[in-house]
């Protein structure tokens, strides 16, 4: 139970990539304002994660949602936009080190 006397289902608990990446946005867009802790640098490295874990608890508890199933569906779309971008964030590191790596290994092979 929340503070406002408002069961947590245990269907609607659990990790939230939306939440997670977009967490500000999110935080907004879902009512909850704990998120905007990500503003504070450094601190913001593991307020992120809480914000994952713990955002769908935070948007059932702010939302005015009929039942789970509108939720979820809610949910779902922050999930996917959220997962698509981790995953993209990830190629682009991942070709960027190789990038410079290539770079820099070209650059002392020729002496």
């Amino acid at each position: 139970m929340d503070e406002n006397g408002k069961m947590v289902p245990k269907e609607i608990k659990g990790w939230n990539w939306g939440a997670f990446i977009y967490n500000i946005f999110w935080g907004i867009g879902n009512k909850t304002y704990l998120p905007l802790l990500c503003l504070i640098p450094i601190f913001n490295i593991f307020w992120i994660f809480v914000v994952g874990f713990k955002g769908n608890t935070w948007a059932w508890q702010k939302g005015n949602y009929k039942d789970i199933e509108t939720f979820k569906a809610v949910q779902a779309t922050w999930n996917r936009a959220g997962l698509v971008q981790f995953i993209v964030s990830i190629v682009i590191l991942v070709l960027y080190s190789f990038f410079i790596m290539t770079f820099i290994s070209s650059l002392t092979s020729r002496y």
